[in-house]
């Protein structure tokens, strides 16, 4: 029926096919193997909307089976479904076709395919659809897409990060997630992050960090943070709007160990900068770290005992470290775990370089 030339004949056993697809895993396999999918591919582009649109539904469904994005790939369909996400087509199309970009983006000759056709601009233009599925298929599409270095200079070129910043606001935590996720690999790029902060972004991720009821975004949204760090003009604005002292006291009083590990990670990461260590000096990071070497969790007093370690360049730390810190390191080094052993040798070996204060004080609590 497929190949039937009557409109309507079409838009029904398209229809049908669609709700046999729906039913699962099984029911798409039998599709690719009754030879379903090559006329399918030609009905993307019919001239009758409800034909086209029926199609497009099918592929967004069968697009998560392996075998049939290995033939859609064969068959060249990515120019047919990226044109499926023009301005004038309705809703159900952008949200089918979108989703079926999201499933074949997951591998990489796809992801090419969808980077040559000019995917990438009617996907971030999708961003600001009023329907929520097409965002959440738009963002995970591109979040898959911005892996690959090509895609995440041209996302910068096409103004992404406001839109994507946008949906941070989302009521859909899966958006708010995707969002943030594509954030944290995007925001490696000095541009990305120059744009994030001229677009308010750190108020924004901050504001996430403060509110209890998201921490499930915790963890990504701290990711973020510690690349922007990197950035001496976002770091002296993050403690400048008071972000810097609220951070400290996040990490320190969380009980997740995940995010008081990626916070000291990003203590250690920023704190490669003279000038950064300055500014964490002044907020007392010092406490911070020595409360994290305390942590239960392995993870968590390895990059507490780094973040000290990359602090002990700043001599006000040093001196600091010298009355706390030295004996909870001196602890560490009876640990089971080999590189907190490590960690925790390192820190030591730089805080008494150049400093006899500290290798008096560890002499003393070595006996």
């Amino acid at each position: 029926m497929l190949n039937s030339p009557e409109e309507e004949i079409l838009a029904k056993a398209c229809e049908a096919i669609y709700r046999f697809a729906l039913k699962g895993e099984e029911n798409k396999a039998t599709l690719l193997e009754l030879g379903a999918v090559e006329p399918l591919t030609k009905l993307l582009t019919h001239e009758d909307k409800i034909v086209r649109r029926n199609a497009t539904m099918i592929f967004g469904i069968l697009a998560s089976n392996n075998d049939v994005k290995k033939l859609l790939r064969e068959l060249d369909v990515m120019h047919s479904v990226i044109a499926q996400l023009a301005p004038e087509e309705e809703v159900v199309i952008h949200e089918f076709a979108s989703l079926c970009l999201a499933n074949m983006s997951a591998e990489y000759t796809s992801k090419v395919q969808i980077f040559e056709h000019g995917g990438l601009e009617p996907l971030i233009r999708l961003l600001s659809s009023p329907d929520p599925d097409v965002k959440k298929n738009s963002i995970e599409c591109i979040y898959n897409l911005v892996q690959d270095f090509q895609c995440r200079a041209t996302l910068h070129e096409l103004n992404a990060i406001p839109p994507i910043l946008d949906l941070l606001k989302s009521e859909y935590p899966i958006i708010q997630l995707l969002a943030l996720k594509t954030l944290g690999v995007v925001t490696y790029d000095k541009e990305s992050r120059t744009m994030l902060r001229e677009n308010q972004g750190v108020d924004q991720l901050i504001k996430i960090l403060e509110t209890k009821e998201w921490n499930d975004l915790h963890v990504e949204a701290l990711s973020v943070v510690a690349n922007c760090l990197e950035d001496m003009d976002t770091m002296v604005l993050i403690q400048q709007t008071g972000g810097l002292k609220k951070l400290l006291s996040f990490a320190e009083n969380s009980t997740i160990p995940d995010i008081q590990k990626n916070a000291a990670k990003a203590i250690s990461k920023a704190a490669s900068d003279s000038e950064n260590r300055k500014l964490f000096h002044e907020q007392e990071v010092e406490k911070c770290l020595v409360a994290l070497l305390g942590s239960e969790s392995d993870g968590t007093k390895i990059a507490a005992s780094q973040a000290i370690s990359a602090m002990s360049e700043n001599a006000g730390s040093k001196e600091f470290f010298n009355n706390q810190g030295i004996p909870q390191l001196i602890q560490l080094l009876k640990s089971d775990n080999e590189e907190v052993r490590e960690a925790a040798a390192l820190a030591l070996a730089n805080l008494t370089t150049c400093n006899p204060a500290n290798a008096k004080r560890q002499v003393s609590h070595g006996k």
